[in-house]
């Protein structure tokens, strides 16, 4: 939160103070709990955003650790359903950020892949698993689950007692 006299508070970290100074009203959300900054986006700010992170020479956010999703079907504040979390690193500033957005069901979330290739396969995870889909992916398709597999496993809904025959194993 910017204070009234247009500075960021001292607490906040440079990366916040570049973000806020940038993109403003983009950040929905930030957290900063045990020197572990989260920032809640909007689809739609996402790819500029780390685009921003990675190209700035004061950030350098370089490396993409991961990408993972988040069923959000039976908490509190449920809608929209799924979070896509991503753990992004600058090797050079030696700093850490978490940045986040949220979709409705089927609601495509646009690739980073433009920005670290290595979203690639941690995009396809996550549309594999949650069924999550990626908007501008080069090649959104299984990679952990069978090809003829039906649904997604992690998702809270998912039917596990449904699973294939040739699935099951005998009990031990």
């Amino acid at each position: 939160m910017i204070e009234a006299t247009g500075q960021a508070p001292a607490t906040e970290g440079l990366v916040l103070t570049r973000l806020r100074e940038q993109f403003g009203d983009a950040l929905l959300e930030v957290k900063v709990w045990r020197r572990e900054t989260t920032v809640l986006l909007a689809l739609q700010d996402l790819v500029r955003v780390c685009g921003y992170l990675r190209d700035h020479p004061d950030l350098a956010f370089d490396f993409l650790s991961s990408v993972t999703g988040v069923d959000r079907l039976k908490l509190p504040e449920n809608s929209p359903r799924f979070e896509v979390v991503y753990h992004v690193y600058s090797i050079q500033h030696g700093r850490r950020l978490r940045l986040k957005v949220r979709a409705a069901d089927d609601e495509a979330v646009p690739s980073v892949t433009g920005v670290w290739e290595s979203a690639n396969w941690h995009e396809r995870e996550v549309f594999d698993l949650f069924g999550v889909p990626f908007e501008g992916h080069p090649n959104l398709c299984r990679i952990l689950m069978p090809d003829d597999w039906e649904g997604h496993p992690l998702r809270k809904d998912y039917p596990v007692e449904a699973s294939p025959k040739w699935w099951e194993e005998e009990p031990a």
